[in-house]
């Protein structure tokens, strides 16, 4: 499996071009796994199906394959990606009937672990543990967006976009967010800035 490298909006766009210009196929592979497994995540979040977010955001890469050419002109290729992905899921879920929308508190949240050496891995166990089980007590919402701001380094102007919720929500969640953690970590928190 390809380990997740951090790629910067500049790197995005150079892959979107790449792949646009020259059908690049080792460029789109790399946008794919640059992005899948936390388009998955956040698919599952809303249809709580493993293989039906697979198979959302499989086709959501299918279709940017299909229409390369006009790839370039997507300005926001990552908020682009995770509005498709919302957008289809909810299509998803009224397709089955299980829900007419989605509640930001019955989202259900994975989140993936960073790649580590061993040795790093190991060091970092026991707090890893610690923290998993400090966000598991999170609230369903709380947890949705503390995961996209912090993992998916989505801004706070896109998260709120994305679940349809003021930018003021999104920092007071992140913030609570952050204040449990610390107290379960028994740390001293300091008010994250929003980005």
């Amino acid at each position: 499996m390809n380990r997740k490298q951090d790629l910067g909006s500049k790197d995005i766009y150079e892959l979107q071009q790449r792949i646009a210009e020259y059908e690049d196929e080792a460029a789109y592979k790399k946008l794919f796994f640059h992005y899948f497994l936390p388009l998955k995540s956040f698919s599952f979040s809303i249809i709580k199906s493993k293989e039906t977010a697979e198979e959302i955001v499989s086709d959501i890469f299918l279709d940017i394959w299909i229409k390369r050419k006009q790839l370039c002109s997507i300005e926001d290729l990552k908020m682009y990606l995770y509005t498709s992905v919302r957008n289809n899921s909810v299509r998803k879920l009224n397709q089955h009937k299980k829900a007419a929308f989605f509640s930001l508190d019955e989202l259900q949240v994975e989140f993936a672990s960073p790649d580590q050496n061993a040795e790093t891995r190991l060091l970092n166990d026991e707090l890893s543990l610690k923290i998993d089980a400090a966000i598991e007590t999170l609230p369903q919402r709380c947890k949705i967006i503390f995961k996209l701001a912090k993992e998916d380094k989505l801004k706070y102007k896109e998260i709120a976009l994305l679940l349809n919720v003021s930018i003021k929500t999104i920092d007071n969640q992140v913030a609570t967010a952050v204040k449990k953690l610390a107290a379960v970590l028994n740390i001293s928190a300091k008010k994250p800035s929003s980005n």
